[in-house]
């Protein structure tokens, strides 16, 4: 888009972009709705204390979950009881005590981070980096294999797109804050008042063309905001060309490869202890993984803040996920350490487009079903059917097999009727497992903090602290066991229409948008996994 865009262009496209449905504030549900119950609270949330309730009078086993996600705020008032130790490791004395090849990993372990304590922060997309590696070698070129030519072409298409789109919508988005905070400055001096109100930009009668054309889009503005806070409504439009700007800075700039201060050799797949063991991430924005963490474990029955689905997990940090797309390398690194390291369940609240070294990663999580370990990963935010349209890491291995020890989950809201689908959530009748609640998720934010957040980054978790909920009480069962029981136990909608993810109007059957066809129910999951235990008995 053009960076001279006049003002009444931009108030054209601004009413254009903000006709944005908004659920009204008194159909909010509770911050706690995803642990209640469908009958008891009226939302489809997962039934967590009537699970309780069932399990009442009996032990438990401790549940180490591995959180591999942008860091941790190991220190957070409802976190730092249920962080894992590792025990076998002696912390600061610099030696690698349990031989495991990472020294004073004593929580976990930063794979992005340098030995002098320095953290990547924003990185390429996957599609950039592509796009920088085969550039050289494929633009303007002849081809040599026609196969790897098609797949130059897609990366090159991909990356071109998407930077356009990241400069579009920052130019767009900046110029929509700008004329905002312009206009207001301009025309509270012009009025000599503290604050505008529609009523007074009415009474405004000026024969400057520009006095005039800021009354009128101030007045739009303020009748979007209504009754809300006029600077969180700004914030709000500054977060979204933030959010695009940094794309153009960092995702699409090929010449922006932060990677080199962690001094790794990225051709060596296979290379043990590198980064560093500051899972926190210091300097880095570590809210995603701080939320997720909460979701699954945030400690119970505490008093403080937010009740986590599991009562008995320690978790463990693994950070490996930038403000870009993750690397292979240590997503298939993190994902062995986990298991090496006693991790039960994995939780993998991140997805990219390509995915240049799968077969590393499909070997680390045959590794992860080799040794009975679940893993639990977010089907993506496109409102696309990821059978056509990719979020890796996936579940398929090679071209046939499928690996028997993943859960896939897509994101469901608390709403009823045909809003039950969160409109952003990926789907599949063949991939996507199973949904959970995604939407308006509240839960744990660093420094002490707590916010809401939607996405099947907030499901998977979801789906991952019931899977060890149900490990907790019955640790006989294996990935494939609490799998079929989720599945199998998922609460049903016979028939319901909902709104297709990704479209505005289309209607489809929830039960077609995943292989359950249901959504995660921890009470009638325990139901399964106590009628089964005691078949087997």
């Amino acid at each position: 888009m053009n960076r001279k865009l006049g003002l009444l262009s931009v108030v054209g496209i601004f009413i254009a972009f903000a006709g944005i449905a908004q659920t009204s504030v008194d159909n909010y549900p509770s911050k706690n709705w995803y642990n209640e119950d469908a009958k008891g609270q009226k939302v489809n949330g997962v039934s967590t204390e009537e699970a309780y309730q069932l399990l009442h009078g009996k032990n438990s086993n401790t549940v180490i979950v591995a959180v591999i996600d942008a860091g941790i705020d190991i220190s957070h008032e409802d976190l730092r009881d249920v962080i894992w130790v590792n025990e076998k490791e002696i912390a600061g004395n610099g030696i690698d005590d349990d031989n495991n090849g990472y020294i004073d990993d004593i929580n976990g372990w930063n794979f992005l981070g340098s030995k002098d304590g320095m953290n990547v922060g924003p990185e390429n997309l996957e599609v950039t980096r592509e796009y920088r590696r085969l550039k050289d070698e494929y633009e303007n070129k002849k081809p040599s294999k026609k196969a790897d030519y098609l797949y130059w072409k897609e990366i090159e298409k991909g990356y071109l797109d998407g930077l356009k789109k990241a400069e579009s919508q920052s130019d767009f988005y900046g110029n929509v804050v700008n004329a905002i905070l312009r206009n207001e400055k301009l025309l509270t001096a012009y009025l000599d008042v503290d604050e505008l109100t529609p009523e007074l930009l009415l009474t405004i009668e000026s024969p400057d063309q520009q006095i005039e054309q800021g009354a009128a889009f101030m007045a739009n503005i303020l009748s979007m905001v209504g009754d809300g806070d006029f600077y969180e409504f700004v914030g709000q439009w500054e977060e979204t060309f933030n959010h695009y700007n940094n794309q153009v800075e960092f995702s699409y700039n090929i010449d922006y490869q932060p990677r080199v201060i962690i001094g790794d050799d990225l051709s060596n797949l296979e290379e043990v202890g590198y980064g560093n063991n500051d899972v926190t991430g210091i300097d880095t924005d570590n809210t995603h993984g701080t939320h997720v963490a909460g979701i699954i474990a945030a400690k119970r029955d505490n008093g403080i803040g937010i009740d986590g689905i599991a009562n008995n997990v320690k978790i463990m940090a693994l950070r490996a996920v930038p403000d870009g797309d993750e690397y292979d390398k240590d997503v298939a690194n993190a994902i062995r350490y986990a298991v090496d390291n006693g991790a039960q369940v994995i939780n993998m609240s991140f997805g990219k487009g390509y995915s240049p070294n799968k077969n590393y990663v499909d070997e680390a999580v045959k590794y992860a079903e080799n040794h009975g370990v679940l893993l639990v990963h977010a089907a993506g935010n496109a409102g696309a059917d990821i059978d056509e349209q990719p979020n890796f890491p996936t579940k398929k291995i090679g071209k046939k097999q499928f690996a028997t020890n993943w859960l896939e989950v897509g994101a469901s809201g608390w709403g009823k009727d045909n809003q039950l689908a969160a409109s952003f959530s990926n789907y599949s009748h063949q991939s996507v497992d199973i949904f959970a609640p995604g939407v308006q998720i509240f839960s744990t934010a660093p420094g002490n903090n707590y916010i809401e957040f939607d996405g099947t980054s907030m499901a998977s978790p979801v789906a991952a602290g019931v899977a060890a909920l149900i490990l907790s009480y019955y640790p006989h069962l294996t990935p494939v066991d609490v799998k079929d029981i989720l599945m199998q136990s998922s609460r049903k909608f016979d028939g319901l229409m909902v709104i297709k993810p990704g479209t505005t109007d289309e209607e489809v059957d929830f039960a077609k948008l995943s292989v359950s066809g249901g959504i995660v129910n921890a009470y009638e999951a325990i139901k399964l996994a106590e009628s089964r235990s005691i078949k087997s008995q």
